[in-house]
């Protein structure tokens, strides 16, 4: 795929605040720039708008929305998200499906939601979930740091005759569980690479709690639990100022009909809801779910599974106050989680997606395992096998292990491009399923010496139907379609008209049956028929236009003979 800039690395701040003003400048004509929040370390969290301005305001198109780094640590997803902006700019005016997406579509980009924590994920050996902000701090256990100095926290195994892991006997690089009989030899505890700070109790170690715990994707209003259920959900809803921030966003550009959250790692596409079954909510939605989402499986490889009913394990006190369960079930919209990277389908043992049963220890070690050994030959530079180190606290143990920033959690920095290339071609085919209004004809009838019977067609062409899910329905946020006559007198009917929904081709009845053939047994009702009785001389020019705020606009104009 043609690009602007490489995507061979990860960008910190400051390269990712370069590429996209770089854009603004360039091309005013296809996007623009602004921030929607300012981090409480003084960074932009930046949003990109991409159309051709010259055929119409953004907000007057269709709009579909990708964003990533709600989680700091997965900055796969902001750098796919600059992939797709950049791609999607270098290639308007010499790729034809480019050019058309973006003449009659807008894209929003807000490529780091966390612009600090990735900040910190990239310039540090630390890991964190969301934000780089004390939460909820408990002090006492076993803290990561990096205290070998090569900048890397790996894993560090302590000696212990009360320790549960061993060195595998088939291959000294790893360790398996002891097993029950496994009386006699050498057994460890496994820890993050750091340090003791010390706490009231027992002499049993046990792991600190992350002072970096805010989860900005438990922090959406819908679902929303306290701490006491959901760690890292925050103080109240949108406490956060860049989930505020987003929030708003998604609310303030109201022709967006399609979302696109970025994330890793486990190669699946997610779809809501992620509070109730499946089965709960409307068929329809989750026929056109699963549609688009088919589209990312053929390009990327990734399984297409529902949040409830495959991802979340517990299904009674389950993780809630997502941003993707928020598009969907307050505002109506379309909105999958993309998890990016899959390192355990590249050893050969893919995860088996199942929330109802759990998967046993055992299977996960020897996974774990053949990921040690895949990173080892595959990416050496982020491999360590196990060396002696004198802890101040512990004495004599041993650190190594793989980098699990940039084998795991993301991928190696050569196979990046080929993860965020698939992802782009996913994204351009997913807006591309917008609502999108036309007005196929209008006729003109003379019944009278100045007066015109006015038919016109009005219809929906997109995958999506303009109110795009029946929640939206059901809730009272879909618009209706507008149509308005203008250029002449109305004498019968309304010069302007609310139309209600148009379906889109998602809803057409199909079927191929055992004896017969391919048919469609309804078509969907995507379109519909109008009438005026307008008092005009011969010569005058008529418009009928319709809009909707997510299928954009159309119009076309005649002259009365």
């Amino acid at each position: 795929m043609k690009t602007t800039f490489q995507y061979d690395h990860y960008y910190k701040y400051d390269e990712l605040k370069s590429c996209l003003e770089y854009f603004a400048e360039k091309y005013p004509d296809l996007c623009s720039l602004e921030s929607i929040c300012v981090s409480e370390e003084g960074r932009n969290v930046y949003a990109m708008t991409i159309t051709n301005m010259k055929t119409g305001a953004p907000e007057t198109k269709p709009a579909f929305h990708v964003d990533g780094n709600h989680h700091a640590g997965e900055v796969t997803g902001s750098m796919a998200a600059m992939h797709t902006l950049d791609y999607l700019i270098t290639n308007y005016g010499e790729n034809d499906t480019v050019t058309k997406l973006l003449d009659g579509t807008t894209v929003y980009v807000i490529p780091r939601v966390s612009p600090d924590g990735a900040e910190t994920y990239l310039s540090t050996p630390f890991t964190l979930r969301s934000v780089n902000r004390v939460h909820n701090p408990k002090a006492g256990g076993m803290k990561e740091a990096d205290i070998d100095g090569d900048g890397v926290i790996r894993m560090m195994r302590i000696p212990t005759p009360y320790g549960a892991w061993k060195i595998d006997p088939e291959n000294p690089s790893t360790v398996t569980l002891r097993l029950p009989d496994d009386t006699e030899g050498t057994f460890y505890d496994i820890y993050a690479e750091g340090e003791l700070e010390e706490f009231e109790g027992d002499e049993n170690l046990k792991t600190k709690k992350a002072d970096w715990g805010l989860d900005f994707n438990r922090n959406y209003p819908y679902g929303w639990y306290p701490e006491e259920r959901q760690a890292g959900a925050g103080k109240y809803p949108l406490s956060n100022p860049e989930t505020k921030a987003m929030a708003d966003w998604i609310i303030a550009h109201p022709n967006i009909g399609g979302v696109s959250t970025n994330h890793t790692s486990g190669g699946i596409i997610l779809y809501p809801p992620g509070t109730k079954p499946e089965k709960a909510a409307p068929k329809q939605d989750i026929d056109n779910f699963i549609a688009i989402a088919n589209m990312g499986k053929e390009e990327m490889g990734y399984d297409v599974i529902n949040i409830f009913d495959s991802f979340i394990q517990d299904q009674e006190s389950y993780d809630s106050g997502a941003f993707d369960d928020w598009c969907y079930q307050s505002e109506g919209i379309p909105a999958y989680t993309v998890e990016l990277w899959d390192l355990a389908k590249r050893v050969g043992m893919p995860y088996v997606w199942n929330a109802r049963k759990a998967e046993d220890k055992a299977t996960a070690v020897k996974r774990f395992n053949a990921c040690m050994n895949w990173v080892k030959e595959n990416a050496p530079e982020d491999y360590l096998d196990w060396k002696p180190f004198k802890h101040p606290v512990f004495g004599d143990v041993e650190i190594g292990g793989f980098n699990y920033k940039f084998t795991h959690q993301n991928p190696p920095k050569h196979i990046l491009p080929e993860v965020v290339e698939k992802m782009t071609a996913f994204m351009v085919r997913f807006a591309k399923a917008m609502p999108k209004l036309s007005v196929d004809c209008v006729n003109a009838e003379k019944l009278g010496d100045g007066v015109y019977k006015v038919t016109a067609i009005v219809g929906n062409k997109g995958f999506l139907p303009t109110n795009l899910t029946e929640v939206a329905n059901n809730m009272g946020r879909a618009k209706p379609v507008k149509a308005v006559l203008t250029g002449a007198e109305v004498t019968v009917g309304c010069a302007e008209q609310e139309i209600g929904n148009l379906a889109g081709y998602s809803a057409t009845a199909t079927g191929v049956f055992f004896y017969g053939n391919i048919t469609t047994r309804a078509a969907a009702k995507a379109k519909k028929k109008l009438t005026w009785v307008v008092k005009a001389a011969a010569g005058t020019e008529i418009t009928v236009a319709a809009c909707q705020e997510k299928a954009g606009s159309a119009s076309m104009t005649i002259t009365l003979d």
